[in-house]
């Protein structure tokens, strides 16, 4: 039986065409990008032009992009630089953050270098932006808010416009993380109020194990990592060639295609929650799905039954890849820090259903009429 995979917001599959581009970097061209001989200068140079790449597409300046191993990283560096760099001594974050976010902000705060604040949610999920102002208001420190740009279990979706004017009118530093939605919807960083954003590779058919960090070129911080002048002093270790002319490529081809892509994947994702709707009493969608939310995503919650309890288990047995939440935490089903956020219901069962351009209809129906069994 063939593998339906509904798991695309943990990763996707690598494009054959960004598999051709790394091919390379891979095999002839492996020259170090800072030796001096014209071997290395050629691998100074893909790097370069990915570097270029990626600006032009996010309309950003070049001097602004830092390739990174991939989200985790770039979070992690943002947000341990606004506190140790900018000054800031408050934190506002959301409960409903990606972990390479809370877990930093809570070391953070535990160390004692910076008092954390979390803004209050709405009911569908979405940020209190209200909260987020009286917050602001409270502090006279200097503050960090770090918001992500869209969830990646629940797909709700910020208003990166409306918290950055925000941060700008209380002279905060906004970090977003942006992972689910770079290489998905197009952005334009030069006319965005945002002091750092993040990116993964592997979100949008491209390699694992890189990602960039957008840093506004008004801020300056320290690197993250020391011992060599890689990423103009900023992150030292010989780079990953191959990955960052994969990112780059990936994210070319996503760029190209967003029309196309965008139309048939949110088919999929509203043919999903209405079949779901018809064929399972008690079925019900977490977040703001039909709203402010990502295509790709649904999140859905079924009536919890001795059947349905080992619902992920049995989904997988039967060749289903789907997540409970994040996959970043699936090992230890500790369950979801973002549904028991939102909709903290222990008489149901949460599913993340994630799509792709590969996906279809028929894997659609599939699905379905194996859940109507197993719940």
């Amino acid at each position: 039986m063939e593998r339906i995979y509904f798991d695309n917001a943990a990763t996707t599959s690598l494009d054959p065409e960004v598999l051709a581009a790394m091919m390379p970097y891979l095999t002839t061209h492996f020259g170090n990008p800072s030796s001096i001989y014209s071997y290395g200068r050629e691998s100074r140079m893909a790097i370069e032009n990915a570097r270029k790449t990626v600006a032009k597409i996010l309309n950003a300046h070049p001097a602004e992009i830092f390739f990174t191993s991939g989200g985790t990283e770039s979070s992690n560096t943002a947000i341990t630089a606004s506190v140790r760099d900018l000054g800031c001594q408050h934190i506002i974050s959301s409960p409903i953050e990606h972990h390479a976010t809370t877990h930093t902000i809570e070391r953070l705060s535990h160390t004692g270098e910076a008092a954390l604040s979390y803004v209050k949610l709405l009911p569908d999920g979405h940020i209190d932006l209200d909260d987020l102002e009286k917050l602001l208001a409270a502090r006279n420190e200097k503050c960090l808010v770090t918001l992500m740009h869209a969830n990646n279990e629940i797909g709700n979706m910020l208003d990166i416009q409306k918290v950055g004017t925000l941060c700008t009118a209380y002279n905060a530093i906004f970090h977003s993380d942006t992972v689910q939605t770079v290489g998905h919807f197009p952005f334009d960083l030069r006319n965005t109020p945002v002091h750092f954003v993040t990116a993964a590779g592997h979100k949008f058919h491209g390699p694992k194990g890189v990602g960039l960090l957008y840093i506004n070129e008004n801020i300056k911080i320290n690197p993250f990592v020391y011992g060599g002048s890689q990423e103009r002093n900023m992150r030292a270790g010989t780079e990953n060639i191959y990955g960052i002319v994969g990112f780059a490529k990936a994210l070319q081809l996503a760029t190209e295609n967003f029309e196309r892509d965008s139309t048939y994947i949110k088919s999929l994702k509203g043919y999903l929650m209405e079949k779901l709707q018809t064929n399972i009493l008690g079925v019900s969608f977490n977040g703001d799905p039909l709203g402010s939310s990502l295509y790709t995503v649904v999140s859905a919650s079924f009536p919890k039954t001795d059947k349905s309890e080992m619902l992920l288990f049995n989904l997988d047995i039967n060749h289903i890849c789907a997540s409970g939440g994040s996959a970043c935490t699936s090992g230890a089903d500790q369950g979801s820090h973002v549904i028991r956020a939102i909709n903290n219901n222990p008489n149901q069962v949460t599913v993340r259903f994630s799509f792709c351009k590969h996906n279809t209809k028929e894997e659609i129906d599939r699905v379905v009429e194996k859940l109507k069994e197993l719940i």
